[in-house]
């Protein structure tokens, strides 16, 4: 018997799994309040040079900046004669031309532009970013990048470190760690950077709690999406799934709450550090996953959560039903393939296969969905209301997932999606060509782009979260989702160097650079099996059993392995069985045959071709 009927027998989704299910989805809420935050604890205001005659009495308004465009200002011939490699406006505010009277002799054409040192911000979003302490901009735009790249290295290490230890240890354990490490990392964050330590100190204090920050989200999300997919059945997987999604966006929603009415980067931090605070003590109220359990052999305790869960849903539990799971997990936890931890990943070409594709697809969306989300600030819109924005149209990406991966399935949605965006996204090229640049039209219609591309990057990233749970078999499920949430965190990476650094260059090259790999990501998407009604495997078996586009249907059945120490499964038997289920189809179709040589000649030569070569799996 497998897991999954049995556990309709104590309630797939009873009153026990509605409770816990919202324990775990207030948790889903922590990790993109933690991704986040920095894009506005570290926003770029905007900003010009210092005014050197100023100095400290300079500030970013309107009299101050027209006094310093007059004197100071780079023209437009000047930065395309000096500093083509860059934007425009990067140039404008990054160089300032020396005063008039130290170049009276030289023409204004020929004079050589100057880097500045010193920078003033507007006050009008954000008291104090970090970009503004450390003066994070121009040339040390890079600084600004490593930290948020570091963090996305610590979502590498901690994917594939937790999602390890969790496929071992159990996911209540590691979520519970988590927790604690994170409360510990974001006080780091916001109170271990000071200004008597200097800035390289402040700044490796900074990037090493960040890391550790980093770390602990993937100890909570990987666990608690595995964890809220295997306590229900194969009925409620698309509802747990996307339903946790739901959290995820409400995390944003509510750091934004946050973030508008603390607008210094330190409070900030530290009032999200409290705020999870009180999770440390969900370990109290987390339930272990029963199936982790019985993949892990350990009866007895799965017994005891089992029983809990049908108490709590008001069912009977069926002594004989598990002592029959428990019988055919055994069985199963005695082939070798279960004993190979990560190898199994790798070791059949299906499996590979599908291995090595969900690790591309996870960091093509982790790109796109990171990379759309994090450039809100370039929306043309108060960042406040441009972010609010951003996390309403990724609810409306998850409902509307959820409305038609139960009736269309994973595959065709996740392919539409990923090509409707590389669609939209090069749809960037005609509009900065042809309309009047920066004119209300294509601000309109830039921004209408921009909110539909994080609504298909939603949609698409929510969807392959799903897909890949549902491929990977249950004894390394949660390896194989670290794996990919590992290897998605380079596309992460990726993206946010893609916004800090290619956008000097032009504005919309990454937009344009994330709908090609997009693209390529559709194509290899093809190939994967449907998920659609299916029981998530609890084997490699099972996983193979679902076949690829590009492996003949052969390989497959190769793959399937029978314990012929059973009755009945020994080579003899299963030969006779063969030769029974022949000669039969033999019969039948002769049956037919005969029946047909009456009307039609040519379908008795047809049919007669069948008998000469019959099936050998009906």
């Amino acid at each position: 018997m497998k897991f999954d009927t049995f556990l309709a027998t104590v309630g797939d989704w009873g009153r026990f799994q509605k409770v816990k299910y919202t324990i775990i989805c207030l948790t889903y809420m922590l990790p993109p309040i933690m991704v986040y935050t920095y894009t506005f604890t570290a926003a770029q205001p905007n900003f010009r040079c210092q005014n050197p005659e100023l100095m400290s009495l300079d500030s970013y308004n309107e009299s101050f900046n027209k006094f310093f465009d007059s004197k100071y200002k780079p023209t437009e011939n000047q930065c395309l004669n000096q500093k083509k490699s860059i934007s425009l406006k990067e140039c404008e505010r990054c160089y300032m031309q020396p005063s008039v009277e130290f170049h009276a002799r030289s023409s204004q054409s020929n004079r050589q532009l100057e880097p500045c040192n010193k920078f003033v911000f507007e006050k009008v979003d954000y008291e104090k970013t970090l970009v503004e302490e450390w003066s994070l901009v121009c040339g040390h735009v890079p600084y600004r990048s490593a930290v948020q790249m570091f963090f996305f290295g610590g979502y590498m290490v901690g994917s594939i470190f937790f999602g390890v230890l969790a496929d071992k240890y159990g996911r209540r354990p590691i979520m519970s760690v988590s927790f604690i490490l994170m409360s510990l990392s974001g006080f780091l964050s916001a109170f271990g950077p000071q200004a008597a330590l200097g800035f390289w100190p402040s700044y490796i204090i900074f990037i090493l709690a960040r890391f550790l920050l980093a770390c602990s989200t993937r100890g909570i999300s990987v666990s608690g999406f595995v964890l809220g997919s295997e306590i229900v059945g194969p009925s409620k997987r698309l509802l747990t799934g996307i339903v946790i999604e739901y959290f995820f966006a409400f995390g944003q929603l509510l750091l934004v709450c946050f973030a508008y009415f603390i607008r210094t980067w330190r409070s900030l931090t530290w009032a999200i550090s409290l705020f999870t605070v009180p999770f440390i003590f969900f370990y109290f109220i987390l339930p272990e996953s029963p199936r982790w359990l019985v993949s892990k052999g350990r009866f007895d305790d799965a017994e005891k959560v089992l029983r809990y869960i049908a108490l709590k849903n008001k069912r009977d539990f069926d002594q004989s039903a598990f002592e029959q799971m428990k019988e055919e997990q055994e069985k199963n936890m005695s082939h070798e393939q279960h004993q190979e931890g990560i190898k199994i990943l790798f070791k059949s070409r299906i499996m590979f296969f599908i291995s090595i594709n969900l690790f591309f697809q996870w960091l093509v969306q982790n790109l796109v969905f990171y990379g759309v989300s994090q450039s809100t600030g370039t929306w043309n819109l108060n960042p406040y209301l441009s972010f609010t924005i951003s996390a309403l149209v990724e609810l409306l990406a998850y409902a509307v997932v959820q409305l038609i991966l139960d009736r269309i399935g994973r595959k065709l949605p996740y392919i539409s999606f990923a090509i409707l965006f590389s669609f939209v996204a090069f749809l960037i090229l005609p509009i900065q060509k042809y309309m009047t640049k920066d004119s209300n039209a294509q601000v309109t219609l830039l921004n209408i782009i921009n909110s539909t591309l994080k609504f298909l990057a939603s949609g698409s990233y929510a969807i392959i979260y799903i897909y890949a749970n549902e491929l990977f078999p249950t004894n390394v499920r949660n390896t194989g989702m670290g794996i990919c949430s590992m290897v998605a965190r380079i596309g992460a990476i990726i993206g946010t160097f893609c916004n800090d650094s290619l956008t000097r260059i032009w504005i919309h090259l990454p937009v344009f650079l994330y709908g090609i790999v997009s693209l390529v990501a559709a194509i290899l998407a093809l190939t994967f099996p449907e998920t659609l009604n299916r029981p998530l495997p609890q084997t490699v078996a099972d996983v193979e059993q679902m076949g690829l586009r590009c492996f003949p249907s052969h390989s497959v059945e190769s793959t399937i392995t029978v314990d012929q120490a059973l009755p009945g499964n020994s080579e003899e038997d299963i030969s006779k069985r063969d030769l029974q289920r022949h000669d039969i189809a033999d019969n039948n179709l002769l049956r037919k045959d005969l029946h047909k040589t009456k009307t039609n000649v040519i379908q008795i030569s047809i049919n007669s071709s069948l008998i000469v070569f019959p099936i050998s799996f009906p």
